[in-house]
Parts: C-alpha cells; sequence; structure tokens
C-alpha cells in the first residue's frame, strides 16, 4: 500500500475535525447559556422545572441541541 502526501493530509484533517469539531464533549461555560440561575427551581417562571431541566430546555429551543442534565447543572452553579 503506497501512502501518499494527500491520503495522509485527510487522515490527519478528519482527526482534527473530529477531535476538535465536536467529537469529544465540550466543557461548557455558563457565560454561553441563558442566565436562570436567578430563577427560583420549580416556578412558573422556571415553566415549573428544576434549573437545569428548564437550562436543557431553553437550549433545546435555541438550536435544536439537548444538553446532558449533569453538564446543566454544572452550568447553574457556575451562573449563581
Amino acid at each position: 500500500m503506497i501512502v501518499t502526501t494527500k491520503r495522509v493530509v485527510l487522515v490527519v484533517a478528519a482527526a482534527v475535525a473530529i477531535f476538535f469539531g465536536g467529537g469529544l464533549d465540550r466543557q461548557a461555560q455558563a457565560a454561553e447559556y441563558p442566565k436562570v440561575s436567578d430563577l427560583k427551581a420549580f416556578s412558573a417562571e422556571a415553566n415549573h422545572m428544576s434549573l437545569a431541566g428548564y437550562l436543557r430546555y431553553l437550549v433545546f429551543q435555541e438550536n435544536g441541541q439537548w444538553l446532558s442534565y449533569n453538564e446543566c447543572v454544572r452550568i447553574v452553579k457556575q451562573q449563581g
């Protein structure tokens, strides 16, 4: 099998895209998401959800991406 420069570049580019482009879970910063830590959990203003659950819902409504519950718990703690 002959390894060409073009093939090596494609493999490296794919590996970089997977590693940096979301192939691994990205640690989110609290500033990137709607601030919910000032709300009262399970209140009407939090749509009767936990704060982490409400954050998950808001992010999904904004961009169709479901964050994990544990990630949302961490973000809410960072916010407040």
